[in-house]
């Protein structure tokens, strides 16, 4: 679904015209992916449009920025304030946020440090990124034949463009076999994430997920589940995770700003428990739900725009 365009993006420093938000044809990112970026929902709450999480989303950004010895030329409160300026000036009551940090028109080599780091920060409006039966219905996935990278072959744990590739590879594959979006395994053959999201499992009412290990990007809202989940009175173990689990596990689910808390209802075609949202996944995505969309929020987790 194409994005619907809204009135400003903010580049470099000063909000431009949606269709005025261009860059050089040989700038570099155009060649070698040298981009890092974030994706942060602005939800309409009970009490005002909000962002959730954005401390920890533009921490992450910079992070990126650092592992791939890039340095952005503003700092974490600038971009805090360019987000805020940003959904001001398009009057956005709820968005999807996306901060962009890449390399621009300087040298056409591999080499990047002679080209400038150019920052845009855009938002528009974006319902459910699955579909709008995703999160009560639940969705089907498949395995894919890719795996995610080798530790030390690429950094798994930068938000980084040229990361998602193989994520395009992967959700091409899935489309293309009738299912709407893929797991990977990481080269150790366990369990490692979805092409945008991270993964849980529930067994014996145990939730599991992932470790950072697996190859997987650090989820902001894999890290809020997880905190949810312990405070539910759920026992939630970050461990290795089999491939076989995925099939005799009793809930699957997604995680992520896009996907938000998204159940898994078949994976290769076989029932994830009886084929429907499962009770532990619908308590933390209503838990979640509670505090972005009523702004119950005990855990300040929520920026709100107008009263901060």
């Amino acid at each position: 679904m194409p994005v619907k365009p809204v009135d400003k993006i903010w580049m470099n420093g000063k909000l431009v015209n949606w269709n005025d938000a261009k860059i050089h044809v040989l700038a570099h990112v155009v060649h070698y992916g040298s981009s890092w970026f974030e994706g942060i929902r602005c939800y309409k709450t009970a009490k005002g449009p909000a962002i959730f999480r954005l401390d920890r989303h533009i921490r992450r950004l910079f992070d990126s920025v650092k592992i791939y010895k890039t340095e952005i030329p503003y700092t974490e409160q600038q971009i805090e304030a360019a987000i805020l300026e940003t959904i001001l000036a398009n009057k956005m009551q709820e968005c999807y946020v996306r901060p962009v940090v890449y390399r621009g028109y300087g040298d056409v080599g591999v080499n990047p440090l002679p080209c400038p780091v150019d920052v845009t920060i855009a938002v528009w409006e974006w319902g459910s990124y699955l579909g709008p039966e995703a999160l009560t219905d639940g969705i089907d996935v498949c395995v894919s034949t890719w795996s995610r990278p080798a530790p030390n072959t690429f950094p798994a744990m930068a938000k980084a463009g040229s990361n998602y590739g193989l994520s395009q590879i992967m959700k091409i594959e899935a489309i293309q076999a009738g299912f709407k979006e893929a797991i990977a395994l990481d080269v150790f053959g366990f369990v490692s994430e979805g092409t945008g999201e991270n993964i849980f499992l529930v067994k014996d009412g145990t939730v599991y997920t992932p470790p950072i290990s697996s190859s997987l990007l650090p989820g902001v809202t894999r890290s809020s589940v997880i905190q949810i989940a312990k405070d539910s009175g759920f026992d939630v173990r970050e461990m290795n995770v089999p491939r076989e689990m995925l099939y005799i596990a009793d809930e699957v689910f997604f995680t992520g700003t896009a996907a938000e808390v998204t159940p898994i209802r078949s994976i290769d075609r076989m029932k994830v428990g009886n084929g429907k949202p499962g009770p532990v996944t619908m308590q933390l995505q209503k838990t979640f739900f509670n505090i972005v969309k009523n702004a119950n929020d005990s855990y300040n987790w929520l920026k709100f725009v107008y009263n901060d």
